[in-house]
């Protein structure tokens, strides 16, 4: 008879490997961290605390530009992203079974399974089809890849709280003769808020730390914050890279802190 106290916790050697894991994992960024305050130039000899290069990060021209940039492709790729998240959620959710069902699944979250690489190279190729024949090279190719890569990410969290929504306050509303309009808007919208928050957050994470897709996508001076530091990185290396990346885990870890207290179920 198998025995229902297991626990992974109890095996040989699974506190080890846990310690092991969490350490190569975390040991690389807190590192990043503590050099992001190193008042030398030098990214691997300390020199002494300072925040010298958070005070010339955050006067940097170039700095300032590639942060706006990538803000506005995040909040909009996010924005559009969970828009049709969300409409994709109600439609293979609030309504019975159907025939194709899991081929519709397969296809919002095939940007998760194919390599980014892949999307990368086939964006490339198909706004370069459309810049050759309109002319338009501004950033709205970059806000449009983003947000096909965000779909899915945003979707994920959003099904989710649809799937774990009693279907009864839909019906009694129905019952009441609320129009279908008047269910969504008092009923379902409300209780499907905080996934649509947390879908929105997730997808924005996404959006601004990417650096493949918009390194295949965007055209001339059209850096964001990653692809700039990337540009950075193959130049001459100084702290001021680890500050900025020490800003963008901090802005990372508020964000993914907020969206585990959304989607965290309680009691």
């Amino acid at each position: 008879m198998a025995d229902r106290n297991f626990s992974a916790t109890r095996i040989p050697g699974f506190a080890t490997i846990a310690v092991a894991a969490f350490v190569v994992l975390y040991l690389p960024i807190f590192t990043l961290v503590i050099y992001a305050f190193n008042a030398g130039q030098s990214i691997a000899v300390w020199e002494g605390i300072s925040f010298h290069w958070f005070a010339k990060a955050w006067a940097n021209e170039a700095v300032k530009s590639a942060t706006l940039r990538s803000l506005i492709i995040a909040v909009s790729a996010s924005a559009i992203a969970t828009s049709v998240a969300t409409m994709a959620a109600l439609g293979t959710t609030r309504r019975p079974a159907f025939r194709g069902q899991t081929f519709i699944y397969v296809m919002i979250n095939q940007p998760l399974m194919v390599p980014e690489i892949v999307t990368a190279v086939a964006l490339l190729i198909f706004f370069g089809v459309i810049k050759q024949a309109t002319g338009y090279q501004g950033l709205g190719y970059l806000i449009l890849a983003h947000t096909a890569f965000c779909i899915p990410f945003a979707y994920l969290p959003i099904r989710a709280r649809l799937e774990g929504m009693d279907l009864s306050l839909e019906t009694a509303a129905a019952d009441l003769y609320a129009s279908d309009w008047q269910t969504f808007r008092f009923v379902t919208l409300p209780l499907l808020f905080p996934g649509i928050i947390a879908g929105a957050m997730l997808a924005f994470v996404i959006s601004l730390d990417d650096v493949v897709i918009t390194e295949f996508v965007k055209a001339g001076g059209q850096d964001t914050l990653p692809t700039y530091m990337l540009g950075q990185m193959r130049r001459a290396i100084t702290p001021e890279v680890n500050a900025i990346s020490t800003g963008l885990l901090a802005l990372t870890v508020v964000l993914l802190t907020a969206f585990f207290l959304l989607t965290r179920k309680k009691g």
